[in-house]
């Protein structure tokens, strides 16, 4: 697909799909913490530190596996399929590399610490990319399927 007939995804309709994606996680991982660390888990939650293994497991390691899955098998992940969006190879608009995922997923810490501003970037840059994009080089485009 030549880079002409992509047409990027915008920031607000990716904002969408991180917020679906976000609840769904919610919804799978919050009844299991609350079931293992029991009310009080709720109570404390983010106030720092992790309260065991599990809650790692649940909230850092399950959350990026289930990420890069996704985006191997379907090029996207459940919000981004609802809103008809995908990622591809920057280059070449195929699907990218297991590196280049496993290598977006991480740029999201690159993209993230500054105040987010490596997110922020995609409603500015011409072709729709936050820094982990750069990074991979990839594109978020919109699923002509």
């Amino acid at each position: 697909m030549a880079a002409r007939e992509m047409e990027y995804v915008g920031f607000w309709a990716r904002v969408l799909a991180a917020l679906i994606d976000s609840v769904l996680v919610l919804l799978v991982i919050g009844p299991v913490l609350y079931w293992i660390y029991g009310p009080s888990y709720l109570a404390t939650a983010g106030l720092g530190g992790a309260a065991g293994t599990v809650d790692v497991l649940l909230n850092w390691v399950f959350p990026a596996v289930a990420v890069v899955v996704f985006w191997i098998y379907r090029q996207a992940t459940p919000g981004k399929m609802v809103i008809g969006a995908k990622i591809v190879d920057a280059t070449t608009g195929m699907p990218p590399t297991t590196g280049q995922l496993i290598g977006r997923y991480l740029g999201y810490y690159v993209s993230m610490i500054p105040c987010f501003l490596g997110m922020l970037w995609i409603a500015f840059d011409a072709r729709k990319q936050g820094w982990h994009d750069k990074l991979a080089g990839t594109v978020v485009i919109k699923d002509r399927r």
